[in-house]
């Protein structure tokens, strides 16, 4: 099976991936505004609705500025080295005082950022449903059990070790679906391809694993950790 063909149901393209809503527009998964160009080729696409593609962007421009903020310590456009994430804050000035508003000083000189919880959430359940529908056919509309990131630098040598490792799946992913030809396709990995997909590096890499329950894992700028989990 060509993992650049899918034979999963049709009646599954039919709809929003995010909402359930007939889809007009695609929506790259992750948006472009985590990547740099030139872009890599072949980058996930799913189905959307005209307002879902549109309403999260502001969100995702948001957080996109946010990490590269906190990674230069700084939002001050002369010292961020993404060139996309320079013109977003000089264009939007609006967007950059409110992040700059959310830096703080504590007692040891130490920076830390005040990120707006709901509105990081809000791409990091987005993405993750992007992942999910673009990966195994299914769409997951239902909130999940666990929404959670952190900084990487934050994490433990246990922890890091942790969500690193994928689950071993011990059941079929959806017949036809992306998920499913890799199987067909890795018989030197126990015909289960479960490994992290790199979409550019040092931007973006996620992982679906399936097994009972679906959790997706991705790291944003080799920074942020994030995880989606339903059971």
């Amino acid at each position: 099976m060509d993992p650049r063909h899918l034979y999963a149901d049709e009646r599954l393209s039919n709809y929003c991936v995010y909402c359930g809503n007939l889809p007009c527009t695609a929506d790259h998964v992750p948006s472009k505004v985590f990547l740099d160009e030139p872009y890599p080729e072949n980058l996930p696409v799913v189905q959307a609705c005209k307002k879902c593609n549109d309403g999260f962007s502001k969100d995702e421009s948001y957080l996109a500025c946010l990490i590269e903020c906190a990674l230069t310590g700084s939002v001050e456009s002369t010292l961020i080295h993404r060139e996309k994430i320079k013109q977003i804050l000089v264009e939007q000035p609006r967007l950059a005082s409110r992040i700059q508003y959310s830096r703080h000083v504590d007692e040891s000189g130490d920076i830390y950022w005040e990120a707006e919880i709901n509105r990081v959430k809000n791409i990091i359940l987005k993405l993750a449903r992007g992942h999910v529908f673009y990966e195994l056919s299914e769409q997951l509309l239902d909130k999940p059990k666990v929404i959670w990131f952190s900084p990487v630098c934050m994490l433990s040598k246990e922890q890091m070790g942790s969500f690193e490792s994928p689950q071993v799946p011990n059941i079929y992913p959806e017949i036809g679906s992306r998920m499913f030809s890799r199987i067909l396709l890795a018989e030197d990995l126990a015909l289960f391809d479960n490994r992290w997909r790199v979409v550019q590096p040092g931007r973006y890499r996620y992982l679906v694993s399936w097994s009972g329950s679906i959790i997706v894992r991705f790291v944003i700028r080799e920074y942020l950790a994030c995880e989606v989990n339903w059971d």
